[in-house]
Parts: C-alpha cells; structure tokens; sequence
C-alpha cells in the first residue's frame, strides 16, 4: 500500500502517550493501513509531544486553559489539525469532552480507548472502579466519542481476568498492555473500510 493511499490519522493527547506509541509503532509497518499525520496536545511538555518527534510526527499543542469557553478551544483544535487533513481521529489519553461540532468534522470520525468494559465504569479511574466492584473480569474498550462519557458506539474489547492479587496498579499493567494491542488493530480496521456505524451500534466485516 503506497503512503498516499494511507489513512490519515491525527491523534489528541493529554500525558504520556502510551497509547500513542503504539499507534506509532504500528505505523512504522509498511503494510499498516494508516499514519500518524498530526499529535495534538492540550497541556505543553506531556511526553507524548516527545514520543511524536521521536518518531518525526508533527505536533501542535493548543491549552485549553487559554478559552474562556469549549468552543473557541475546539475551533482552535480543529484549526491545528487542519493542514494536515485527517481522515480520522483517535484520543489517546485525551482528558477533555469534545462537542458535536468537533466530533463531526472528521470523515472516519472520532475514537476513544477506555480501561474497561463499557458501558460498565466510564469516566476516570476505571479499574479503581472495577476493583471495588469486585468484578472477575475487566479490559478497555475502543469506542466511538459522542458527547457523553465514554458513552459512545463500541467498535471492540479485550478481556483481562482480574486476579486475587490485583491492586490498581498490577491490573491496571495488564489492561494497559491490552489496549496497546487492540488500538491500532481497530485503526486498521477502520482504514480497511471494515466498520460500519449502524446508529448506537457498530459493525466489523470480515
């Protein structure tokens, strides 16, 4: 597959970016079916804005603590990721709640990866709230965004059992190792043209 036939993929981070690493990773391989076009931050210094240069990625970082209100932020986004044209973007770590203004901007929409099975525990710290659950089972989950919490169509999950062992921490390892591989497969399958968006449900094609 040639580099323009490639989907274009911008990326909105908020830390470390370890989800980021591995879509980047995954787009190191020539027969990966997308690229990184753009990694947008919006808190300056995170080590993901350090992972996209590595990796010779573009980066921009718009503060949203620079807005007085959630739509001039998000016409700024928009603005940063424009020269770059994504076809889809992926939330990787992003801790901010985007509007149907943004979230319709993009061909391929908007994706998410969240440390639990939805719709079971959205929102922050997911696997504290599994443990205290005391659930058997948890895993993350690659979504749709809509304007809710982690609310939005599921497109895939992968399952970790949770052991006697577990704190937050050992769980929360075996979770993240899941989502570094479930992430840039559901991105090829939305590159390959393999899901489709039924309302409030989602597809995968063979």
């Amino acid at each position: 597959m040639t580099a323009a036939a490639r989907l274009r993929v911008g990326v909105l981070v908020s830390g470390s970016g370890t989800n980021l690493q591995a879509l980047l990773d995954a787009a190191r391989s020539a027969d990966y079916p997308a690229e990184i076009s753009v990694v947008v931050s919006n808190v300056p210094g995170v080590k993901a804005l350090d992972r996209a240069r590595a990796a010779g990625v573009p980066t921009a970082v718009v503060d949203h603590r620079a807005f007085p209100a959630r739509e001039a932020f998000e016409a700024e986004l928009l603005s940063a990721l424009r020269p770059y044209q994504p076809q889809l973007v992926c939330l990787a770590g992003f801790m901010r709640l985007l509007g149907a203004g943004f979230l319709q901007a993009f061909t391929h929409g908007v994706l998410n990866i969240h440390p639990a099975l939805l719709p079971a525990f959205p929102g922050l710290h997911a696997v504290r709230q599994a443990l205290d659950y005391g659930v058997k089972v948890a895993g993350c989950t690659v979504h749709f965004v809509d304007e809710g919490v982690d609310s939005g169509p599921v497109v895939a999950q992968a399952a970790v059992p949770v052991l006697s062992s577990d704190d937050e921490a050992t769980l929360s390892t075996r979770v993240r190792e899941e989502e570094h591989r479930l992430y840039p497969r559901v991105v090829r399958w939305v590159a390959e043209g393999r899901v489709q968006r039924m309302g409030r449900r989602t597809q995968v094609r063979e």
